[in-house]
């Protein structure tokens, strides 16, 4: 059974909405999937300032956080996050930044990534998700891209090319 991780940042829900539907598309295709979201770091006038931000700090407080374990366990990662003036969200690479141990000892290559994004400004998510290859090529890691940048056209066909290019990986070794 391949093990997938759906790690993930979301300020006021929406890549929460992504992150679960493709945790629920890898189940219901036989994956073992944790669903972790990375912590939050913004200060809490920010988020309080905004009503949206804070009901979803609020309602996600009590589910897991994503530790290095959650990467160092799965066969392959799904990586969501909102898009940062064409940067991934600051909060989801100080966690990919967390796993330079890991990665010096070689443990994260080989693994099969992918990225998913959403932002008001289309242009914006290509940039986004090229910055988060640049990581995971650095990580010796497998990428798998997105055919849509939609939202529900391209969301369920990469998690499930995903677990494919796992599961031919786990064959192949």
């Amino acid at each position: 059974m391949t093990r997938l991780a759906v790690v993930y940042y979301s300020s006021k829900g929406t890549i929460d909405t992504l992150a679960r539907r493709c945790a629920d598309t890898a189940e219901r295709l036989g994956a073992e999937v944790r669903l972790r979201h990375v912590h939050e770091l913004a200060p809490l006038q920010a988020i309080n300032a905004d009503e949206r931000w804070r009901a979803h700090v609020e309602a996600t407080a009590d589910e897991p956080p994503a530790t290095v374990d959650d990467v160092l366990w799965a066969d392959a990662v799904l990586l969501g996050t909102p898009t940062r003036f064409g940067n991934l969200a600051g909060q989801l690479m100080a966690f990919l930044e967390s796993l330079g141990p890991q990665w010096r000892e070689g443990l994260l290559a080989h693994k099969v990534y992918a990225g998913f994004t959403a932002s008001a400004s289309g242009p914006s998510q290509e940039c986004t998700l090229l910055s988060l290859y640049t990581t995971i090529h650095h990580f010796g890691g497998v990428v798998v891209t997105p055919s849509s940048l939609e939202h529900e056209l391209g969301l369920d066909e990469l998690t499930e090319r995903v677990l494919a290019v796992a599961h031919a990986l786990e064959d192949a070794a």
